[in-house]
């Protein structure tokens, strides 16, 4: 028997006192937080915003095996919320379609939530109307002609079913029953709100597919609301995704459960807290690229170059080279070793001890009086 085929559904029951301690830790480091940010100037605040953004696009739809192109989900991220960045470039259809409906869902988060906004999310998450391989119905809930919706693993003839929503036939109430909920106010936390929200969307699963990245959308929508704010600085789709395989034990075991979710609460605010906390080093990194900024400010850097470090600073993975460098800035072998010659002599650059045919490049350390 699953969660909403109990009698009382949805009618969640948890222990208050068991979640206090754990609810006042959450909502002293969102306050405080959002404190710090906002004792940072514009451009750190928009940096700080950006690089979470990013991460929440790019970790939900990790958590559904999706990798998206990262520099493509900050540029269309950067283009809508008209933040200054380096090298804007093109974003594909579902790069497009992912952004859309985050930036909807946060910066129009004290706008009501209604069919007609979840299905413009799902259109946006599947521009060619099909997952994959697979034609779904698009922007309206499924209709169950292709059999219950269910959600397994394993070989094919070998499944296991982990969870099965309910008939289609019942989407529609259900899903007005939802709203009538979330858009009112019924004296609950705002932070356990986006905890039921989430369980309770995901439960119904009213989409052929994108149910998860929708359910966590949702989240961070009633998150905003939250903290008040449609500025975000932290990213809880980046921690679920650290601990995915804990999301979905924890979510089966509460829909094969009672109406008790006392666990799955808890859960969801513990992966929060620590949510909150890993944004601190987020918040380091932003600091110290705008000191590094600073200090490339005494420099004379090309239009290239600085494209180019602002990569490094943004995250390069691996080690950097010639030809490296030389494909990201489209230009040719000898440009580019001329280019990073330049950094080098300047202190920008520091080449690696190796050498050989191999020889790569890393940024120098901030200097003492630029690190404050």
């Amino acid at each position: 028997m699953y969660i909403y085929q109990r009698h009382g559904w949805p009618h969640f029951q948890w222990d208050q006192e068991a979640l206090i301690t754990l609810l006042a830790s959450v909502r002293h480091k969102q306050g405080r937080l959002i404190g710090q940010m906002m004792g940072l100037g514009f451009s750190l605040r928009s940096e700080a915003m950006l690089q979470t953004m990013t991460l929440e696009v790019l970790k939900s739809n990790e958590i559904e095996g999706e990798f998206l192109n990262p520099d493509q989900v900050r540029s269309s991220i950067a283009r809508r919320l008209g933040i200054d960045t380096f090298s804007l470039i093109a974003a594909d259809r579902n790069v497009e379609g992912v952004v859309d409906m985050l930036i909807d869902a946060t910066q129009q988060f004290e706008q009501p939530l209604t069919k007609e906004r979840l299905c413009n999310w799902h259109a946006a998450l599947f521009p060619t109307g099909r997952s994959g391989m697979h034609k779904i119905t698009v922007a309206d809930w499924r209709t169950g002609e292709a059999g219950p919706m269910q959600v397994v693993s394993g070989p094919i003839g070998r499944e296991t079913v982990h969870f099965q929503a309910p008939d289609a036939s019942r989407l529609d109430p259900e899903m007005q029953t939802f709203f009538d909920w979330f858009n009112h106010e019924q004296g609950l936390d705002p932070v356990i709100k986006a905890a039921i929200a989430h369980l309770w969307f995901v439960t119904i699963h009213p989409f052929d597919d994108g149910n998860g990245r929708i359910g966590r959308t949702i989240a961070d929508l009633q998150l905003a609301r939250a903290d008040g704010s449609a500025q975000r600085f932290y990213s809880m789709s980046a921690q679920i995704r650290k601990e995915r395989n804990a999301y979905y034990q924890i979510l089966e075991k509460t829909q094969k459960g009672d109406l008790d979710i006392t666990a799955w609460l808890d859960w969801f605010l513990s992966c929060l807290d620590r949510a909150l906390g890993a944004t601190q080093a987020l918040l380091g990194g932003v600091l110290q690229k705008a000191h590094y900024w600073e200090w490339f400010a005494t420099k004379s850097l090309s239009d290239r170059g600085t494209r180019m470090l602002n990569k490094l600073l943004d995250g390069f993975e691996g080690k950097l080279t010639t030809s490296k460098w030389a494909k990201m800035a489209k230009c040719s072998h000898d440009t580019a070793l001329r280019d990073i010659q330049q950094l080098i002599e300047q202190g920008v650059l520091v080449k690696e001890e190796s050498g050989g045919r191999s020889t790569s490049y890393h940024l120098a350390k901030l200097p003492a009086d630029r690190c404050s």
